[in-house]
């Protein structure tokens, strides 16, 4: 069969610039809240009386609400509008916000919590898509998804550093209400300025089975590995979570295959290159949220730094990722197949990663810290940018905010893993180096302080291990599945029907 000549490219969106500002700003205030109430939970607990076993749902609520939600909020997207979403979203979450901040009782903060997560649920991939029908022009969109990556990856930090300032010297509340007026900003712009192109929605009915059942399915999984990490693997409750996750998830697989609409059309995930950035970057976020939480606890536990230094000394991963992202990832995206980039990232950052296994209690933070951190942004950095820039490599236009979403879903599923997974690895090494010092532990005094901290670095760095191999997967499979040639050099798609033609706008996804 003959090709044809591909089709003119769309003219670009004049204010397609301005929509990226009021954009990254939604994103920036999404992965904010995702660290920020973490350094401000233990105050909000004691001023809601929220107790020890209930206090993780502050956290869970949000995970639940958002993981479980993502795949309906991006097909909600694709079918209501992006720009109609993207608005919907961002007023949502200023209001549950200001529920959050202003909860008088653990009921008001959880349900805040639980809302705040059902609209980023819709917030976050009409954003992306929002992204990719936008910037048409492969350099152009290098650059936006350069900016857009930096703030995705380093925003998280941003949020620890930010948390702490608030917490500190404000009140607990205020990590709360920070969200209402980016969310203002960002709304106003958007609806000011964002154009979305004509003919790109999908009409289809709305595939009501495939909403419960992948619904239902998330949710149990998140809550699975939430749970696992206080109550234990073997725990009876756990178990079931597992397998109920496992039975709805099957199902749903096998709806999709049936309907004639369906949530999330199989071509999505089968398509080699889009199955490799959801693959390689769940894992790659398995590592970094379980750092997150070592290296927290680490300085302000074993080292004993405020949670304003805390923050701060995160600010070299800041740095490696934006570094990565803007000046590595974005100018070679267009010069290289993502393959090349994406695999010697995630090796840089397992280098990185590789350093922190030799934590010790009295580690210099110059020395030691300070370099692995620049290599893990640096890494993470230049790999996310252009397996981002893929996770809708060859879809319709019609599913680019389920194939958002599916970036999405994975990420947090990979975090919900990684905090639970690693922690538990860690706890269990922990465990069994106070098992092995117990006579020293038993003694008191300085020594015995001295053994606990000492138990504590040991568990860390023992998970930190399992972190090093997991990102060599990530790159494995990264060079394996991911064949594509660099964006614009015209290589066929092979993802079926009508998919099979030139190579589409990517959208980028966090």
């Amino acid at each position: 069969m003959s090709k044809t000549a591909a089709a003119p490219a769309p003219a670009a969106d004049p204010s397609r610039w301005k929509a990226l500002v009021f954009i990254a700003l939604a994103q920036l205030m999404v992965v904010l809240d995702a660290t920020i109430v973490n350094i401000a939970l233990p105050s909000a607990q004691t001023d809601l009386g929220i107790s020890d076993g209930n206090r993780q749902w502050v956290i869970t609520a949000y995970a639940l609400a958002f993981g479980g939600l993502l795949l309906f909020g991006g097909r909600i997207a694709d079918k209501w509008g992006r720009k109609n979403a993207f608005v919907v979203g961002l007023i949502g979450f200023a209001l549950a916000s200001a529920l959050g901040g202003a909860a008088n009782s653990e009921a008001m903060m959880l349900g805040a919590r639980a809302l705040q997560g059902a609209f980023g649920a819709l917030l976050a991939p009409a954003a992306l898509s929002l992204l990719a029908v936008m910037f048409t022009d492969a350099k152009e969109r290098a650059k936006a998804f350069g900016i857009y990556g930096a703030i995705a990856g380093g925003g998280g930090a941003v949020g620890l550093i930010l948390g702490g300032v608030l917490t500190e010297y404000l009140n607990w509340r205020w990590t709360f209400f920070v969200n209402i007026p980016f969310a203002i900003v960002a709304a106003v712009g958007a609806w000011l300025v964002i154009r979305e192109p004509a003919g790109s929605r999908n009409r289809a009915p709305l595939d009501i089975p495939g909403v419960v059942l992948s619904t239902l399915g998330l949710v149990a999984l998140v809550y699975g590995f939430t749970r696992a990490e206080s109550e234990g693997w073997s725990d009876p409750l756990t178990i079931g979570l597992f397998i109920g996750s496992a039975v709805l998830l099957a199902s749903f697989v096998f709806t999709e295959s049936k309907v004639r609409s369906p949530l999330l059309p199989l071509r999505v995930l089968l398509e080699r290159n889009r199955g490799g950035v959801y693959l390689s970057l769940g894992l790659a976020v398995i590592s970094m949220f379980g750092l997150f939480l070592f290296l927290t606890y680490y300085l302000q536990v074993v080292k004993g730094y405020s949670p304003v230094k805390t923050g701060f000394a995160f600010l070299p991963m800041i740095a490696g990722m934006i570094t990565g992202s803007t000046q590595i990832g974005a100018r070679l995206m267009t010069r290289v197949p993502p393959r090349l980039l994406m695999g010697p990232g995630f090796l840089i950052a397992a280098t990185g990663m590789l350093l922190l296994t030799q934590l010790e209690v009295g580690s210099s933070y110059p020395a030691l810290i300070l370099p692995a951190q620049l290599l893990l942004g640096l890494g993470m950095g230049t790999a996310f940018m252009p397996a981002m820039s893929l996770a809708t490599h060859g879809v319709n236009p019609a599913d680019a905010g389920v194939a958002s979403a599916m970036v999405n879903t994975s990420q947090q599923v990979g975090g919900a893993i990684g905090t639970a997974l690693l922690n538990t690895i860690a706890a269990s090494a922990t465990t069994a180096y106070l098992t092995d010092h117990a006579a020293e532990a038993a003694a008191g005094g300085p020594a015995a302080k001295l053994i606990q901290a000492q138990a504590m670095v040991e568990g860390y760095s023992s998970a930190i291990w399992w972190a090093v191999g997991i990102l060599v997967a990530s790159s494995a499979i990264a060079v394996t599945l991911i064949t594509t040639g660099r964006p614009g050099a015209g290589g066929p798609v092979a993802s079926g029907s009508a998919e099979d033609t030139e190579f589409k706008v990517p959208v980028i996804a966090h």
